[in-house]
């Protein structure tokens, strides 16, 4: 149960930013939106938000971190976008959102 008494919101997830006219919400991930599954995160808590249509996901296009003392790097974007690839043409599951995916 999503609501209340009086209707009042009894689950309520906070988002980066709302525009309640084109009921679009927005979340930006800094690093490790791969490796810390705030994108998985961010896909299944948008599922349950009222008013949502469109859900605008920017994540960064090259995560750079240190592993073993060792410089690497995680291509977020694109592993992003081969997530939500796959999971917006599965026939057996259907998001009741738009998706936007920015790089930046």
């Amino acid at each position: 149960m999503f609501f209340g008494e009086d209707g009042a919101p009894t689950l309520k997830y906070e988002i980066d930013a709302r525009h309640n006219e084109w009921r679009c919400g927005l979340e930006i991930e800094a690093g490790q939106a791969v490796m810390g599954n705030a994108v998985y995160r961010d896909l299944i808590q948008a599922l349950v938000m009222v008013q949502v249509d469109v859900l605008i996901l920017a994540v960064p296009n090259e995560y750079k971190y240190r592993s073993s003392g060792r410089p690497t790097s995680s291509h977020d974007y694109v592993k992003t976008l081969s997530v939500v690839e796959t999971l917006y043409s599965h026939a057996r599951f259907q998001f009741p959102y738009s998706l936007v995916l920015i790089g930046y």
